[in-house]
């Protein structure tokens, strides 16, 4: 004789709980343009002014800002992006090391072209970072390190609001990746324009770009 096997009783479904979500947006903010930006010269650690351009391009970053409220803003301590946050308006909480620009080490104030021309074949920071020799410098591994320090100590603001952070071209690529979930070396897929701003966010549990290189 076959009988029926009682089903097991049936609790409430439990709700579905995912990842904390902050609802802030991170914006992030390169510094006007400066003689060696200007010509492509690689500018690390050299604590160069912003020239009358650059200064103009920070003013004009008041009108991306525009409606924006910040919880918390933080800058890195040259003066190049000091300046591009006091120029855009806004006032910085912190001053982060963990924000200066890339160490190039001995390719300092060097273009691109200048560094392939010495080595003899197609060079990029990204890609190969900076030869060891008597100045270093940083790998890009080491400046994801820093990217991922400044992220942390950051995220638990973005869940009060919209947090911002002024810094440097490369470095902020770098620490987009990072942000995006990626290699530190999908950066150089993100060019990072001079006096611009990029913003980015959650759509659910994913972090994405909502604007790059935005200047009015």
């Amino acid at each position: 004789m076959v009988t029926d096997t009682p089903s097991p009783a049936k609790g409430p479904t439990p709700p579905l709980v995912g990842p904390a979500i902050p609802r802030g947006r991170l914006v992030l903010m390169r510094h006007g343009e400066t003689a060696w930006s200007r010509t492509g010269q690689h500018t690390g650690l050299t604590d160069l002014p912003l020239l009358p351009e650059g200064e103009e391009a920070a003013r004009q970053i008041t009108h991306v800002l525009e409606g924006m409220q910040f919880v918390h803003v933080r800058s890195s301590p040259l003066q190049r992006a000091r300046r591009t946050a006091e120029l855009a308006g806004l006032e910085v909480d912190e001053l982060d090391p963990d924000l200066v620009e890339w160490d190039y080490g001995a390719y300092e104030g060097r273009s691109t072209s200048d560094v392939r021309a010495e080595l003899g074949y197609h060079w990029t920071v990204f890609e190969h970072g900076v030869l060891p020799g008597e100045t270093p410098g940083e790998t890009v591994e080491e400046v994801s390190a820093r990217a991922s320090r400044v992220l942390d100590r950051i995220w638990p603001r973005l869940f009060d609001g919209d947090v911002c952070l002024v810094g440097h071209g490369h470095a902020l690529r770098v620490l987009a990746a990072v942000y995006l979930r990626q290699a530190p070396r999908f950066g150089a897929h993100l060019t990072f324009e001079v006096g611009a701003v990029a913003i980015l966010a959650h759509h659910h549990e994913d972090p994405v770009v909502e604007a790059w290189n935005r200047r009015r």
